[in-house]
């Protein structure tokens, strides 16, 4: 034994197996592999979710930790019987991740053996180091020099030539990073999946269905039209009337009319039936006294029994006089009311503007739609400058700087001045939305001394006079007179050579390009006809977390929703104090590029209790979702409750889940297979490509522009709200991002790194009937090479072919462990991710935080490194700059023949 330690494996089980007895069951076991030393768990029959709960021991190597745990998990045929076992997966640990003492259960997803295998699945161990009573003097340390953990002048090499390469498993252990072992954080899986609802859809609006994807609510709507003849209760004869509505515990109240026996409301609310109580309304007319109580103007009760039911597109119900009558008895009050009352649903066209019983009546928890401005490049070419004059002096290294609104700001390289007059000929980009209110600042400066700067001359250019244009033909540049800074009509000091104009022939971006929702260029005579029509229902949330405290402490979220596709945005109402809300909203967008993306957020309302004039809140994200239209089949309405999941500085947190119902509907599938086959982006994208670097901090600019035009909307959408919905922080580093992205690039790879492993079998004659026939197979295309592309093509048809059996019936959601939000390594990086630029954190922090990044960074160089060896050995090959390598390729083709 090396140390007097053991390896300690505990199989806890195994979850979502793959069906192999032919009955849609498995009888599943596992085989532990290390060092020459088997075990072996009992069958669990006829169970795709087996449960062994045993545990094993391993004598250590006196070779030290180098290899890794390899367990195979099986299915015995005919239980009992003996017969060949069919494969289910395996999982390979390397002994560099296995903790020094026992921790969680961690699941492992089941991979592949060779091409052929279909595996799906997970196998949950715990896996720790156990020391004998000789060695308890060893500490830790030893052991993570011993598998070199945690050294930060250990190299590793991927891939490369010449045997010194690392395999993809090795490859997974140098992902762990250096520094303490982090305590790991599961989350349940159950908490991470899509959950199929069946809700009773299709009701609300059955006579044009544009309802039918939201649950039917009923409303009791009462209509206050107006008063007359009412009775003044002031010394002048006159009061300041205001209508009272009473259903149950639920009560609303018109605005007050001041001074006037005949006034006008006409107000609507909306009760739900679910807040009604009793079968009577109580309608009455109060004049309102801010000394002492308000003073009763007359009322009527209605029987609810009564009330008549209306469905669109029924004319609007016709309002009817009410006789006004007292509590007390004859003469002390007069007048009529002005009332209209019926039974409706959400489908009714009053029920935007109504007072709700579960929104109130303030404008901003309404549901609203909101557009976004229509946003265009502005390219500003900065050619040269003339007839500059600089104080006393010659001018050094002269440059122009822009701005473009309040945030925009761009400034050109030094030039050389050349008899004086400075040439530039540089590109600068920006930003501009309709109506271009906006004026572009130009200055031109030249260095002084360092940090001082001389202003050369100014100019200020309307943007509503810059020419737009939608292709790449080139635009007339123009000469611009040079003024003194913050004066007009001033002395001449130079003149400037611009060449400006509006780009339409791009898409501006004001999100991620992972998650992008409209690809259509600025110009609308570029667009491309619509494909179709995306409907969205948002029928609800489910147990969501409280959000604030209320001032008697008790836990309270105020939640409404906000879905973004393309250009138009939607939200919700708010519902007050209910953390199961039920919204059953819907609404429609037309759909131009099925490689799109619909983002739906729920929020917390932080603005339901009247604040200081110096407070400033912010509306809380509670989640959200994204749905890839790609995704969906044509003409199926899915109908689907998503977690909403939220990364913290302490781990993934579920917020609740949101109810939604999704449905795609294509015009002609034609046209949407003809847009697979077209780039997505605008052909300007492509002959005049923007910089990756440059394009970002667009793309920011845009978001800052729609965030402030939407703020200035009634009611505004908040700018917290935007960003949120946009992700501004797409490129703040994340250490679980890194590794998250990692295991994405690994995934794709898998496919050829089992075809490696299936080829180098056939080399090793491990299965000789198939090594036979693939030299069969190789014969064939060498005699007959035209069947190779469709060998190749057939091949990949039944794999897809078979694959299809497999294929998901809900839309895609996050995969917690592809993601790294199922287990998340030490609580640092979390909480590095969500730090601020610059950090606030003591400076051992930020040292280890450092060495860490260091450590990932030199994997990074040497994987890149590993790369361009692989492309130099290939490139030599063909330059015969290695010939022994080029005859045993040669000699290894006539072994082939």
């Amino acid at each position: 034994m090396a140390g007097g330690r053991r390896l300690t494996v505990e199989v806890v089980g195994a979850k979502g197996l793959m069906p192999k007895d032919g009955q849609g069951s498995a009888n599943a076991y596992c085989v532990l592999d290390f060092d020459g030393q088997r075990r072996r768990t009992k069958v669990k029959p006829r169970d795709l979710d087996p449960a062994w709960n045993e545990k094993f021991d391993f004598t250590m190597p006196d070779m030290g930790m180098q290899g890794d745990l390899e367990i195979n998990v099986q299915n015995e045929r005919n239980s009992g019987t003996g017969r060949r076992s069919s494969f289910l997966g395996r999982v390979l640990v390397p002994l560099s991740t296995v903790p020094n003492k026992p921790e969680a259960t961690r699941w492992y997803p089941l991979q592949k053996r060779g091409l052929f295998s279909h595996i799906k699945g997970d196998l949950g161990l715990k896996i720790w180091w156990q020391s004998d009573q000789n060695s308890k003097g060893k500490g830790d340390k030893d052991i993570r020099e011993s598998v070199g953990v945690g050294n930060p002048n250990m190299e590793v090499i991927v891939g490369g030539g010449g045997g010194g390469g690392k395999t993809k498993k090795e490859v997974k252990a140098d992902m762990v990073p250096e520094g303490p072992r982090p305590n790991l954080i599961t989350v349940p899986e159950a908490d991470f999946t899509v959950k199929e609802t069946n809700p009773d859809l299709g009701k609300a609006v059955d006579y044009k269905q544009h309802y039918d994807l939201v649950e039917e609510m009923s409303y009791l709507f009462i209509r206050i039209v107006r008063a007359r003849n009412l009775m003044g209760k002031d010394n002048n004869g006159l009061s300041d009337p205001y209508a009272r509505v009473s259903v149950g515990p639920v009560k609303a109240e018109t605005k007050i009319i001041r001074h006037n026996l005949d006034p006008e409301w006409n107000q609507v609310f909306a009760i739900g039936r679910d807040k009604i109580q009793g079968g009577a309304c109580e309608i009455s007319v109060w004049d309102a006294d801010k000394i002492t109580k308000d003073d009763f103007l007359g009322g009527f009760m209605i029987d609810l029994h009564e009330v008549p039911a209306r469905k669109p597109p029924e004319s609007p119900l016709a309002p009817s006089w009410y006789r006004l009558e007292s509590k007390t008895g004859k003469g002390r009050v007069r007048g009529d009311l002005m009332v209209a009352i019926w039974w409706g649903t959400q489908a009714d066209e009053a029920f935007p503007d109504a007072w709700h019983s579960d929104a109130g009546g303030q404008a901003q928890f309404r549901s609203k739609v909101y557009l976004s401005p229509k946003l265009w490049y502005l390219r500003v070419n900065v050619i040269e400058a003339q007839d500059l004059l600089a104080s006393d002096r010659v001018m050094a290294e002269p440059y122009v700087r822009v701005h473009v609104g309040p945030y925009q700001q761009q400034r050109t390289m030094r030039a050389a001045t050349r008899g004086g007059s400075p040439f530039w000929n540089e590109d600068l980009m920006f930003v501009a939305a309709e109506p271009f209110d906006d004026m572009m600042h130009l200055i031109v400066e030249d260095r002084i001394a360092p940090g001082k700067d001389e202003i050369l001359g100014a100019c200020r250019i309307p943007l509503m006079s810059i020419e737009r244009r939608i292709d790449g033909r080139p635009v007339p540049s123009r000469w611009y007179v040079l003024e003194r800074e913050g004066a007009r009509g001033g002395p001449f000091l130079g003149r400037i050579h611009l060449r400006l104009c509006f780009d339409g022939g791009y898409h501006v971006m004001d999100e991620s390009s992972n998650y992008i929702s409209d690809t259509r260029p600025t110009a609308r005579q570029l667009w491309r006809p619509s494909l179709g029509v995306l409907e969205l229902g948002i029928h609800g949330a489910n147990n969501l977390l409280p959000m604030k405290t209320t001032k008697d402490n008790r836990g309270s979220t105020d939640a409404y929703c906000v879905a973004k596709y393309g250009p138009k945005w939607v939200r919700t109402r708010t519902i007050f104090e209910s953390f199961n809300p039920r919204w059953n909203e819907q609404y429609t967008w037309e759909v131009y590029d099925p490689c799109t993306v619909i983002t739906v957020g729920v929020y917390d309302n932080r603005h339901t209790f009247p604040v200081g004039p110096t407070q400033v809140l912010k509306d809380l994200p509670i989640g959200k979702v994204r749905i890839r239209l790609s995704t969906l089949e044509s003409d199926r309405v899915y109908t689907n409750a998503y977690p909403l999941l939220v990364v913290t500085p302490q781990g993934v947190k579920k917020m609740g889940e949101l109810e939604l119902a999704v449905r795609f509907s294509s015009a002609a599938a034609v046209n949407v297979m003809s847009a697979y086959l077209q780039p997505q982006l605008p052909r300007m994208h492509f002959f005049y490509p923007i910089d990756p670097r440059q394009q970002e901090t667009l793309r920011v600019a845009a978001m800052n522009i729609v965030a402030l035009r939407l703020m200035r909307s009634e009611p505004p959408l908040r700018q917290e709200v935007v960003q949120f919905m946009l992700d501004t922080e797409a490129e703040r580093w994340s250490m679980r991002r890194s590794k998250a992205n990692y295991y994405r690039i690994m995934g794709v790879l898998s496919g050829v790194l089992a075809i490696m492993n299936w080829f180098t079998d056939i080399c090793m004659w491990k299965s000789p009937v198939t090594t036979v026939l693939v030299h069969i197979l190789f014969l064939i295309l060498v005699w007959y090479p035209e069947l190779l592309l469709p060998t190749v093509f057939l091949y990949m048809f039944l794999i897809g072919a078979w694959n299809y059996r497999f294929r998901s019936r809900t839309p895609p959601f996050m995969d917690a462990k592809l993601s790294q939000g199922e287990y998340i390594g030490h609580l640092d990086e979390l909480e590095e991710e969500f730090n601020v630029v610059p950090a606030s954190r003591a400076q051992e922090i930020l040292k280890f935080r450092y060495e860490r990044l260091r450590g990932v960074a030199g994997r990074i160089q040497n994987a890149l490194g590993d790369l361009a060896s692989i492309g130099e050995k290939l490139q030599s090959l063909l330059s015969w700059r290695d010939p022994r390598y080029f005859k045993s390729l040669l000699l290894k083709i006539f072994w082939l023949f």
